[in-house]
């Protein structure tokens, strides 16, 4: 069933700082992962497969990659008649300069107007940096059998990790009696996902009344969510799949490692939930005659002559004679040369690697610059 009565809204704009090299000249979302794809493919086809036809991406950090990116709706069948992928960077101020997204909010406060034009029953609030595949359909459906104004995507998390995320306890029929945002000291390790689904005119409600409070962070975990708890109607919709934030260099080298160790949890091949992307041209991947190949996720146009084991290439990556690649990421166009080895790393696109990079497993080794002998 196609879900013309729901908008999808994705938060698309954040700095990713602790990605460090690979987010300094494109934003977070348009990073690449898995061999082929970039993490905003996730939600795209998400909303592709669910049936939901108008997506509005809200950049602003380094947006230009992304910008051109998002808005080829063809990749995800978002192009045709009433559907459509719209790219939303902050409103423009004082006639000349553009402003900022001031917080998660106030992204959606600042584009009231589109969604008015749309003018959807609900609005479904997702992250542009979520690895996972989602039917938005089932939790529509959830949203609207508890006839609940707002519903939260939830799955329990380790308890030492619950205090970096929104944490929410529920009754026996799932509503949300009590939500803290990253508590120091959580009551419950039920952790929201960054994923809503609200009532618009509730939600369009709650904004107008945040855009002008003194001391609000415009934020929906820390102000919106709570604001429509107080009397409102909260429900939690738990999900069940792989779901991973890959907001750090460690979380994304493990989301990586989760498609060699994982692959009935994270099939990126299930025609059934297509994960969309574009295609690169590039002749099939090459294994010579010294070449050698372990359990790894190898992408077209890579030439492999060295040993390659349980790492993730993509396209028109070489790797010489005599070099290893173990346990890590080559993003497109990099050169392993002779001798080098390559364990526990991400190396960022088209970067030229002569020298040993060797991390740890807790500590990954991330490298945007050629390495040289010596050095």
């Amino acid at each position: 069933m196609e879900q013309n009565n729901m908008l999808a809204m994705i938060l698309a704009g954040g700095r990713g700082s602790r990605l460090y090299a690979l987010t300094d000249k494109i934003a977070k979302p348009a990073v690449y992962f898995g061999g082929k794809y970039r993490i905003i493919d996730f939600p795209l086809s998400n909303c592709a497969n669910s049936d939901i036809k108008v997506v509005g991406v809200l950049t602003q950090y380094e947006p230009v990659v992304l910008n051109a990116y998002a808005g080829k709706g063809q990749l995800w069948g978002l192009d045709t008649t009433g559907s459509g992928v719209y790219v939303l960077p902050p409103s423009e101020k004082d006639g000349t300069t553009f402003g900022v997204y001031k917080g998660t909010a106030d992204a959606i406060t600042q584009n009231i107007d589109f969604i008015d034009n749309e003018a959807p029953e609900y609005v479904l609030i997702l992250s542009g940096d979520h690895i996972y595949k989602m039917d938005y359909a089932d939790m529509l459906a959830t949203h609207k059998a508890n006839n609940a104004e707002c519903t939260i995507a939830v799955m329990p998390v380790p308890w030492e990790e619950a205090p970096r995320f929104g944490i929410m306890s529920t009754d026996e029929t799932g509503r949300i009696t009590e939500f803290e945002e990253k508590p120091a000291e959580p009551k419950s390790n039920l952790a929201s996902m960054g994923i809503y689904i609200f009532n618009w005119k509730t939600l369009r409600k709650a904004l107008i009344a945040d855009k002008t409070k003194e001391g609000s962070n415009h934020d929906f975990g820390k102000d919106i969510i709570p604001a429509i708890l107080d009397g409102g109607k909260l429900y939690s919709y738990r999900f069940e799949g792989y779901w991973k934030d890959v907001g750090t260099v460690s979380s994304l080298w493990e989301a990586n490692m989760d498609l060699l160790d994982r692959p009935e949890e994270l099939n990126l091949d299930d025609p059934s939930w297509k994960i969309y992307t574009e295609d690169v041209p590039a002749l099939p991947h090459y294994v010579g005659p010294t070449g050698t190949l372990e359990n790894s996720y190898v992408n077209q146009g890579a030439i492999i002559n060295g040993s390659v084991k349980k790492s993730v290439l993509f396209a028109n990556v070489t790797v010489d004679e005599g070099a290893e690649v173990v346990e890590s990421v080559l993003m497109p166009g990099v050169h392993v040369c002779a001798g080098a080895k390559i364990k526990y790393a991400i190396i960022a696109d088209n970067v030229k690697v002569e020298a040993d990079v060797v991390g740890k497993k807790n500590d990954i080794a991330l490298i945007s610059k050629n390495v040289k002998k010596g050095e």
